[in-house]
């Protein structure tokens, strides 16, 4: 059975419930998992910058306690976000990744960036509120586009200084003010790869919670030009042939969605399913 996860703005002095932790060095885990029965939690000698309810797991309260530091507490270890997104528990990937959100835009927004002041949690809406100012800083989403550029049997893919060793990718960017997401793919595309692109068609959205991107999903046809990578940002990029690709991203990616289902489509087999 699947487990259902809800997001939702929680009273904090409302007892019980669950509660996840997190620190600089990621979530505290255990053997059972990421998920502590809240009271147990709040008990252990925990530095809690700030706590809040963000929903429902299978019915059951779920709140965040953010840390300033990490802690020892026994039986437990801390593991990143990164490390939940390749296990097998996909439920809890997305249960720690709004948490993560929620937690960033929370501890930097505890002063107000138009006074310097402290500003308090609203209740009843997930919002930091200023009273002098009267304004209210809502949790951040960065809007960003990723693309698979084909031609053919062809998908271009590159790799960027920050990837894990060989492995290749599909080309990103975060959008600018004022630019349409097709705007901005053509943008990123021509600043990382030099290369021309039509055809765009969106396929897909997914919640990247690394540290706040909504990223669009789309696939355009090449068009035209030849690769020159972006000095400093982009450390080869290559056109692949779909019978001879390199090592790919996370299976739950939005980038290997995008790869699998343009393979899957050409070859004619089952069309995979994006990762919530």
């Amino acid at each position: 059975m699947t487990s259902r996860w809800t997001t939702a703005v929680l009273d904090t002095d409302v007892p019980g419930g669950w509660a996840v932790a997190r620190s600089r060095d990621g979530f505290l885990l255990d053997d059972n998992g990421a998920l502590f029965p809240r009271e147990w939690l709040k008990r252990q000698d925990l530095s809690i910058l700030g706590e809040h309810g963000i929903g429902h797991l299978d019915g059951e309260p779920v709140y965040l306690l953010e840390l300033n530091a990490p802690a020892d507490v026994a039986g437990c270890r801390w593991q990143g976000l990164r490390g939940f997104m390749l296990d097998g528990d996909h439920t809890l990937y997305k249960v720690l990744g709004y948490a993560a959100q929620i937690g960033t835009w929370a501890r930097e927004h505890r002063f107000c960036g138009n006074c310097g002041q402290a500003m308090a949690q609203i209740h009843w809406e997930r919002a930091m509120y200023c009273q002098p100012c009267d304004l209210r800083h809502y949790p951040r989403i960065s809007p960003s586009m990723i693309v698979l550029v084909t031609r053919g049997d062809e998908v271009l893919l590159a790799r960027s200084p920050r990837f894990v060793s060989g492995v290749y990718s599909t080309l990103a960017g975060f959008a600018e003010p004022g630019e349409s997401a097709e705007d901005c793919l053509v943008r990123e595309v021509r600043e990382e790869v030099q290369v021309q692109v039509r055809n765009i068609q969106y396929v897909g959205s997914q919640c990247w919670p690394f540290p706040h991107s909504m990223m669009l999903g789309f696939h355009a046809e090449y068009a035209g030009g030849e690769i020159v990578p972006q000095a400093d940002e982009i450390e080869d990029a290559q056109w692949f042939n779909i019978h001879a690709l390199p090592p790919l991203p996370a299976s739950r990616s939005i980038a290997r969605y995008l790869i699998d289902l343009y393979v899957a489509r050409r070859l004619g087999h089952s069309e995979p399913v994006l990762p919530g």
